[in-house]
């Protein structure tokens, strides 16, 4: 069993993340913990792993977790074996073998006399057997860096895993092997994942916000059919909102009117009896504090309309208070952009492909460029831009305008500040208060402007690419995108899909999240 009660975690400069976070997981439940980026999804894995102390409350857990983290290149300077923690289990048993039976090696081997061959069969598993444990891990790719950690769960056999976004960087093939783990194991899962197809998998939702841990007991889709059904809830209490403040300010308008309408007739009755002048005086003191009253009464009624409005816009979705409208592409729907005859690209005279390709991409069509690491993907995306020319064959090209948004999200001048990334794709047509007005849109609030560019986070960098598309004159003829939804919440994947729903271009995605594929609706497929 997992258990967090009333933790509260603070950074290093006392910033408080969040506090006071309950959570029970019992025996053998697989649970999903999602939540925007920034609401501290990692924070609460590395708690519960054992890597962070908590600033106030308890945690417990039945046995040692083992830690799968989210991998940027942190373990570099490891070996296989250091990052999986097994060195010095391993040189122990190597020491043992060669007659240095020491009580230190004994004790550090632990009677695990069979770790190199579990260790070994363990990287087999997951399509790593041609890796030594000694390697370093700067040699490895991201998605072979994330099966070496994979491939710990079978090497430490434990009982509680914790996963932080696992099929990041995975293959395909990759990809279904983490799955059917999933599936099958008996093992108490934990997993931070914006992987919609991983998700359905787990039992259990457990959504990070604001005010704690809520708890949603079914799979990704029970989740989601859960909130959209609390949204129309909300949008509906808004629409009764924003019609009863409506009726609330023209009842107050005509309640004054009226009063002021009696008011004017009792006057006229004043005079035309010819009172003196000081109960005239006495006669309009009265009528004006009688309608103040009606207005101080009416003020306040719409005061308190106007403010539950305000608090029902705020429980509103990210996702919902933005719009992006690009515009369309310059180019008619079927001009052929690029035409490959029998094109290849060699590294070390080793040709990527065993056959060469073929194909044309035109107008308006959405591709998607599949196949497993190192197939050569980006290669094909370098050649489609004009950056390499094939090594064999003939690429032709039409002159168009595209926009390529990598892992690095390179589109973005980490060297810029907020402001000045969104005004540089400003044709000069929108004045500054336009721009911030995009800005606003697109969740960059007064705060972000003059924020570095540098300390964005990855789904922050993809939704200041989007505002600077829709600030454009001219929307790109096409856009390539290269693994968008790696690094992405779920929030900013929602962002990234509705956007590209709306646009009319042409589209290239490399891509292994199907459910991505699915929703952006592709026309076809150049397999690698």
């Amino acid at each position: 069993m997992l258990f967090l009660q009333g933790v509260t975690y603070a950074h290093p400069n006392r910033d408080v993340l969040f506090g006071d976070i309950n959570m029970i997981i019992n025996k053998q439940e697989k649970i999903a913990l999602i939540g925007n980026n920034g609401t501290g999804k990692s924070t609460i894995l590395k708690i519960l792993a054992g890597a962070l102390t908590v600033s106030s409350g308890q945690v417990k857990t039945d046995s040692k977790p083992y830690y799968v983290p989210q991998i940027f290149g942190q373990f570099n300077d490891y070996t296989i074996a250091q990052a999986l923690g097994i060195d010095a289990k391993l040189t122990a048993l190597q020491e043992i073998l060669e007659g240095q039976v020491t009580e230190e090696n004994l004790s550090l081997l632990d009677d695990d006399w069979a770790i190199e061959e579990r260790s070994i069969e363990a990287l087999m598993h997951w399509n790593l057997q041609s890796f030594d444990l000694n390697q370093k891990m700067d040699t490895l790719s991201g998605g072979q860096k994330t099966k070496v950690f994979l491939a710990g769960m079978m090497i430490h056999t434990p009982e509680i895993v914790l996963l932080d976004e696992p099929s990041n960087h995975l293959d395909k093939t990759s990809r279904n092997i983490l799955y059917d783990y999933i599936r099958t194991t008996t093992n108490t899962l934990v997993v931070v994942s914006h992987d919609i197809t991983l998700l359905n998998i787990l039992h259990k939702v457990f959504e990070l916000g604001k005010h704690g841990i809520t708890v949603y007991g079914g799979n990704y889709d029970f989740y989601a059919e859960q909130k959209r059904i609390e949204s129309e809830a909300l949008n509906q209490d808004l629409r009764n909102k924003e019609k009863a403040f409506r009726k609330a300010r023209e009842v107050e308008r005509e309640s004054v009117e009226r009063q002021q309408k009696l008011d004017a007739r009792g006057k006229k009755k004043q005079e035309k009896a010819g009172l003196p002048k000081i109960s005239m005086n006495t006669f309009k003191n009265n009528a004006e504090k009688s309608t103040s009253r009606i207005r101080d009464v009416h003020t306040e009624k719409v005061d308190a309309i106007a403010q539950d409005i305000s608090q029902l816009r705020k429980g509103l979705a990210d996702v919902n208070k933005m719009k992006v409208d690009f515009d369309n592409s310059a180019l008619h729907k079927g001009k052929i952009l690029v035409s490959a005859k029998d094109i290849n690209y060699g590294y070390s005279d080793q040709m990527l492909w065993k056959n060469a390709l073929t194909f044309q991409i035109t107008s308006a069509e959405r591709i998607v460029i599949s196949g497993s690491n190192g197939s050569g993907k980006t290669t094909l995306i370098k050649m489609i831009l004009g950056e390499f020319l094939p090594q064999s064959g003939i690429l032709e090209r039409a002159d168009f305008k595209a926009v390529y948004i990598d892992q690095d999200y390179s589109f973005i001048d980490n060297n810029l500040s907020v402001y000045e990334q969104a005004q540089k794709f400003n044709s000069g047509i929108l004045q500054e208060h336009e721009i911030k007005i995009r800005l606003n849109r697109f969740l960059f609030t007064k705060e972000y402007w003059d924020k570095p560019c540098s300390t964005l986070s990855g789904g922050e960098k993809m939704r200041l690419i989007l505002c600077s598309l829709t600030i454009s004159n001219q929307a790109p003829d096409m856009i390539i995108l290269d693994e968008p939804t790696n690094n992405l919440d779920i929030q900013n994947i929602e962002i990234l899909t509705s956007a590209i729903q709306e646009y009319s271009g042409t589209l290239l995605i490399v891509s292994h999240d199907e459910h991505f594929l699915e929703q952006i609706h592709a026309d076809r497929f150049i397999h690698l």
